[in-house]
């Protein structure tokens, strides 16, 4: 059986901890800052963890990364 290719566009905006948990970056964070409160930027940097209905088709692009 070949060895099961891990999607690069999916390791690239999710990131799996020790415990399973999927997590990924917050949106709005690219561009237009100018106008955002520190605050707002600041919570914007924390991880945002995936909805429990995604995270199965997550993990399936993510073979290695369990």
């Amino acid at each position: 059986m070949p060895k099961m290719k891990t999607s690069k566009t999916i390791k690239k905006r999710f990131r799996v901890t020790k415990k399973g948990k999927v997590l990924a970056n917050k949106t709005l964070r690219r561009h237009m800052l100018a106008d955002r409160s520190p605050k707002k930027k600041r919570q914007l940097r924390r991880k945002l963890q995936a909805p429990k209905t995604k995270v199965g088709a997550i993990l399936m692009r993510l073979p290695y990364d369990r």
